[in-house]
């Protein structure tokens, strides 16, 4: 057996993620996913005790999401999970509306089967989600839509933005989802974005998709106003 092969036999693999992803990943998810609630503090000792990481892994883990916009650092108190106040999230709805509009209008220029085979099937799972109540799953299947319509016309850095966007109002989208009737004009406004596409309507695509992010603006901003009244 020759030196490389020995080498190469005992060579020690570097794990796909460090210590530090692995944390900010749960981290991120425990935020997205509703267990940390917007307002909730994040005290490193229960987050050391949490995760079974160390203090200076949980601080770098907390400044990285401080910079994604889920925590925030206030004086005299530390870091909680960021609140989102009304004008925030218009203002994030109106990104998503303007990136969307433009993913749609790119995929109907496109003429590709394909794209409409993959929305499709997206919207089908969407409507079983409702159907069988299962809100993270109709969550799911929204943001394999939406990847669906980036990155099939080769918008990457769009989706990372709308992503990464999208992230922060999360625990709102779990809200808006389960308003009266959401489950029915939801899935009806994305088909309008579908029928579009398919008929090579670039314009008709754009403005389908921008109906529905200014349907879904409403409602989150029904949903917070009614949040900060009853608090």
């Amino acid at each position: 057996m020759s030196g490389a092969l020995k080498d190469a036999t005992i060579r020690v693999e570097r794990p796909a993620k460090t210590l530090r992803e692995l944390a900010l990943d749960k981290v991120r998810e425990a935020i997205v996913n509703g267990y940390f609630r917007p307002g909730d503090r994040l005290v490193e000792r229960d987050l050391c005790a949490q995760l079974g990481v160390s203090r200076t892994v949980v601080r770098e883990v907390l400044r990285h999401l401080e910079s994604e916009g889920l925590v925030a650092n206030l004086p005299n108190k530390g870091p909680i999970v960021a609140q989102l106040d009304i004008d925030e999230a218009k203002q994030i709805y109106e990104i998503r509306g303007a990136l969307e509009g433009m993913a749609a209008r790119l995929c109907a220029e496109r003429s590709s089967p394909e794209i409409v085979a993959a929305l499709e099937e997206s919207l089908t799972g969407i409507r079983n989600s409702y159907r069988d109540n299962d809100m993270t799953a109709v969550l799911a299947n929204t943001t394999s839509f939406y990847q669906t319509l980036f990155t099939m016309v080769d918008r990457h850095v769009a989706w990372g933005v709308v992503n990464l966007l999208t992230v922060r109002i999360n625990h709102l989208r779990s809200m808006t989802i389960k308003t009266e009737r959401r489950g029915i004009e939801g899935p009806a406004q994305m088909s309008k974005i579908v029928d579009a596409i398919r008929r090579g309507d670039g314009d008709g695509a754009y403005q389908a998709a921008m109906d529905h992010v200014a349907a879904a603006c409403a409602i989150a901003e029904a949903v917070l106003s009614a949040k900060t009244s009853a608090e």
